[in-house]
């Protein structure tokens, strides 16, 4: 199944393959050229069905878990002043997504919406420290019943040139389901809770809607 947000680029690609393999098998005389044109054509098909495809994961909401909201690689994990919301410290796991990865992003938590805004900026590449404040982007908080406040961060890259985010303040929401895609797209960063417990490791691959990142602090018997 394919994402929404890939329509039209979809049909527009299958269209132009479709042209290209038809011309070339009139137009090409060389065997070998036009056998290359053609395999090519389909190779940049399927990639582009690849980048959109939308696997259905049935999730169970969990108040006690926040769950990945994208597929990936976590390549922070850390504490850090957190300065456009919260304006205190949070810990800080970061998630990037290759060209190859699923790039629909996915509510990580249950609960409300309670701040949705977009950023214009740059197009640093996905990795670089300053990505998560200088690049176009937009930042969403969630209110939970036992959390508090979680906050996720879709970030363009190098690459991205096209955030969409569903998230409307005020809306209620279910952990798991679609909040977003981006086009191209490059990195996730969750800002959570100084006393949550981190339950991923650097380098460590996640699936959305199915990898716990946090989970709530064990209590002392």
């Amino acid at each position: 199944m394919f994402h929404r947000e890939g329509q039209k680029i979809i049909l527009t690609a299958f269209f132009l393959a479709v042209a290209i393999i038809i011309a070339a098998q009139y137009f090409l005389e060389i065997d070998w050229v036009r056998w290359l044109v053609q395999i090519g054509a389909l190779v940049i098909l399927v990639l582009i069905l690849q980048f959109f495809r939308n696997p259905k994961r049935l999730v169970t909401p969990n108040f006690d878990e926040v769950l990945a909201p994208v597929d990936g690689k976590v390549v922070i994990i850390d504490e850090v002043e957190e300065p456009e919301y919260f304006m205190d410290r949070r810990k800080q796991v970061s998630i990037f997504m290759s060209p190859l990865n699923v790039h629909v992003t996915r509510y990580p938590v249950s609960g409300t919406i309670t701040y949705s805004k977009y950023h214009p900026g740059k197009y640093l590449v996905a990795w670089h420290p300053k990505s998560s404040t200088k690049n176009e982007r937009t930042t969403i908080v969630v209110h939970t019943p036992k959390f508090g406040q979680i906050m996720y961060r879709q970030i363009a890259g190098a690459v991205a040139r096209r955030i969409v985010n569903y998230a409307e303040e005020g809306e209620q929401v279910t952990q798991g389901t679609d909040a977003g895609f981006i086009k191209f797209g490059s990195r996730v960063d969750l800002f959570l809770p100084l006393d949550c417990t981190i339950n991923v490791k650097l380098n460590q691959k996640v699936v959305g809607a199915k990898t716990c990142i946090a989970s709530l602090p064990k209590q002392n018997d």
